[in-house]
């Protein structure tokens, strides 16, 4: 939430602290206006070098002379006048030298903070601290702070969140943590050698562009195409490990803490009681060995990985942790869909299942793929029954149920009069579910 900073000037004699970030931050941002000259130039690279070659060597030097020292000032006017505040309710940051802006950020609505730390960044023992806030879509951040004010800062701001007084929150510290699993290096980088996505990226960067090279015989038409084709597979296989690597779960009375990345260093938490669904994912090539990976839906929040790799006993543990008495069901215990279903989705219908326990709707989806999504009853927002023509001629329906992070969890292709059933049941279910669920607060 923002508001003009109206009372900048009495912040400053209210006897509230202000602090500033670290110094090394104007170098970050000094490099605003550079990066809009180097993006120009490389979205017109034809025009930037036509406007090179009509410059002399003295017009260039008196350009550099000039851009550099604006950049410079940029960068510490946007540093000096940026100050942030922890007042008994709220974190305030005040930012701007024309145009003022003021951000309140109630402490009572912060449900994560996380510490990351680029590569560079951990050259300069720097951190930058983002704020999950219920109700925001985009996160806050403080960038950048020294590492050990930015893991105190975040340490006395989930004591503050879980309702730890002003004067003794600085004393309680971050909450001690127990590591429950960390995936070995070795184990991430099979998994992801068993993944259908790196190798079908792979194929496709290796395939496409010679076949778009005897068809047109245009290299830029094959860079155009190759290029990205490359970074897709470099994403899915070198860009997952360099991102998942040391992916280590803590448990904390704040929540599970995620650290994880081989460049850039990532501290996470995912908040109690702010997961809205949790997909177990195991790809063909998993099964023998029994692995699966772990996603999760959160409430305002961009965390969408929980485990990446994992044994399927110990990802279990995991989940028990995220959704508290909650029992991932067997294979067995899911219901596919009726054999007429073949007729609307041919083959693929045998990958469908659904099973509703007390505590979860899980519903199931892929051959190939297999995915696994639990629903916590109390998560649900809404349930609704979808029909096609196609489906009504063969009695069959879908039964989805919306959640607090707008996703929809889908059971395909049930028997219309299971899925009416269910319909009601299910906002029974999600009417008392949300009665007796505990509160999405921090645990203390």
């Amino acid at each position: 939430m923002t508001a003009p900073d109206a009372a900048g000037a009495a912040d400053a004699g209210s006897g509230i602290a202000e602090r500033r970030l670290h110094p090394v931050t104007p170098l970050r941002r000094a490099w605003a206006p550079v990066a809009v000259v180097i993006g120009w130039a490389v979205h017109d690279p034809d025009g930037a070098q036509r406007n090179l070659n009509r410059l002399g060597t003295t017009t260039l030097l008196i350009g550099l002379a000039v851009i550099l020292p604006a950049a410079a000032l940029y960068g510490f006017c946007s540093w000096w006048f940026t100050h942030f505040a922890v007042t008994e309710t709220e974190l305030r940051i005040r930012t701007g030298l024309v145009f003022r802006r003021t951000a309140h950020i109630r402490l009572e609505r912060i449900q994560a903070v996380d510490v990351t730390q680029p590569l560079l960044a951990r050259v300069a023992g720097v951190a930058k601290l983002k704020l999950d806030v219920i109700g925001t879509d985009k996160k806050d951040e403080l960038a950048f702070l020294g590492a050990d004010e930015a893991r105190a800062l975040r340490a006395e701001l989930l004591a503050r969140a879980a309702g730890f007084a002003p004067e003794t929150a600085h004393e309680v510290g971050e909450a001690p943590s127990r590591q429950m699993l960390r995936v070995p290096p070795g184990v991430l980088a099979v998994s992801l050698l068993l993944s259908g996505a790196t190798w079908g990226s792979l194929a496709a960067a290796l395939v496409v562009p010679p076949l778009l090279w005897l068809a047109t015989e245009s290299v830029w038409t094959v860079l155009a195409v190759a290029l990205p084709l490359l970074g897709a597979a470099g994403a899915s296989s070198v860009g997952r490990f360099v991102s998942e690597y040391d992916w280590t779960v803590a448990e904390s009375p704040d929540g599970l803490r995620i650290d994880h990345g081989l460049l850039d260093r990532a501290h996470e938490t995912v908040p109690p009681g702010r997961v809205q669904t949790v997909r177990i994912v195991e790809p063909l090539l998993w099964r023998r060995r029994g692995w699966v990976r772990v996603e999760l839906d959160v409430a305002g929040s961009s965390n969408s990985v929980l485990v990446p790799v994992a044994p399927r006993e110990i990802a279990e543990v995991v989940v028990a942790r995220v959704l508290p008495g909650v029992t991932v069901p067997e294979q067995a215990a899911l219901s596919p869909s009726p054999r007429r279903a073949r007729w609307c989705v041919p083959v693929w219908w045998r990958g469908y299942g659904l099973a509703v326990t007390d505590a979860v709707f899980a519903a199931r989806s892929g051959l190939l793929r297999r995915s696994l999504a639990l629903v916590p009853h109390a998560k649900v927002q809404s349930v609704r029954m979808t029909q096609g023509p196609w489906e009504r001629a063969r009695s069959v329906a879908d039964v989805c149920v919306d959640t607090g992070a707008n996703k929809t969890v889908r059971a395909r292709l049930r028997d219309a009069t299971e899925a009416r059933a269910l319909l009601a049941a299910q906002a029974e279910r999600s009417r008392t579910g949300r009665r007796d669920a505990r509160p999405d607060r921090w645990m203390a």
